[in-house]
């Protein structure tokens, strides 16, 4: 071989790796490229997904958000936010305030022993009630404006209450009654009343709510998700004095017994309101 193809040769030799040397490093650089973009994707998706959960956790629940919702009132209610709920006949004289929530044990444990007393006395006209229902087992001070963390039973109840309370007086009155009878009042510490399902359960025992799809779209739809809160506030809000359940309150004063209790039986309740009937 001569020196000068020897040097040719040597020379393309060089070239091409040389030419092989710039496209190693193009594609070095397109591979850097890459990276770069995908890693920038990935932070922009992760940033994504954090701005995301960051909203999704400041979103006000479903009953923070109705705090300010304009309130749907049933029928059969009078007052601001229809909170006002007086049942019982015209000719009655007096009015007995009955303040209740409803996963409240005490409440269920009256109503199951002086129940049928208080609603023969309201047939028979002797008294009117008002109803007053509170949430604060469920960890609400609505007076504060305050939504609690203890469940949502006493308001979906309540709820569920103002749709029976739309259907008649009656139908309310025995929903409540159901609701606090030994079959389906939960303990306290058991949030069954969360279950709209449940609630329907328990109204199907109910005639007056057993076919009504009025109702039952009520409950469903939480129709009455806004009073049951502006009920509670009215709770909180009381006059009375009353801080817990069950109260009951004539002539603007507590009816309590000896011992500073509520009256728990038939006998304890007849004696304190007759005498406050007649005051």
């Amino acid at each position: 071989m001569s020196k000068r193809n020897s040097q040719t040769a040597k020379t393309a030799a060089r070239e091409r790796l040389r030419q092989e040397r710039e496209r190693q490093a193009k594609r070095d650089k397109v591979k850097r490229q890459v990276i770069v973009a995908c890693s920038i994707v990935g932070v922009l998706a992760i940033a994504g997904g954090v701005g995301y959960a960051v909203v999704q956790a400041n979103k006000p629940s479903h009953w923070e958000a109705l705090k300010s919702a304009k309130v749907v009132a049933p029928a059969n209610t009078t007052g601001t936010d229809g909170t006002t709920v007086v049942i019982g006949k015209s000719t009655a004289k007096k009015t007995l305030k009955v303040y209740e929530d409803p996963r409240c044990p005490i409440c269920a444990q009256f109503e199951q022993t002086v129940g049928t007393t208080v609603k023969k006395d309201i047939d028979d006209g002797k008294f009117k009630i008002q109803y007053i229902g509170g949430t604060f087992i469920d960890g609400d001070q609505l007076g504060k404006g305050t939504i609690g963390t203890r469940g949502e039973g006493s308001k979906n109840a309540m709820s569920a209450m103002g749709a029976a309370l739309n259907v008649s007086p009656e139908a309310f009155l025995e929903y409540k009654s159901a609701l606090y009878s030994k079959q389906w009042h939960p303990d306290e510490t058991s949030d069954k009343f969360k279950g709209r399902d449940y609630l329907l359960k328990v109204a199907d025992t109910v005639p007056a709510l057993k076919n009504s799809t009025a109702f039952q779209n009520a409950v469903k739809n939480g129709t009455y998700d806004a009073w049951a809160l502006a009920m509670s506030k009215t709770f909180d809000t009381n006059k009375d004095g009353v801080t817990g359940t069950p109260s009951f309150v004539m002539n603007g004063k507590v009816l309590t017994t000896s011992a500073g209790n509520p009256p728990m039986t038939v006998g304890e309740f007849t004696s304190l309101v007759d005498a406050a009937l007649k005051a």
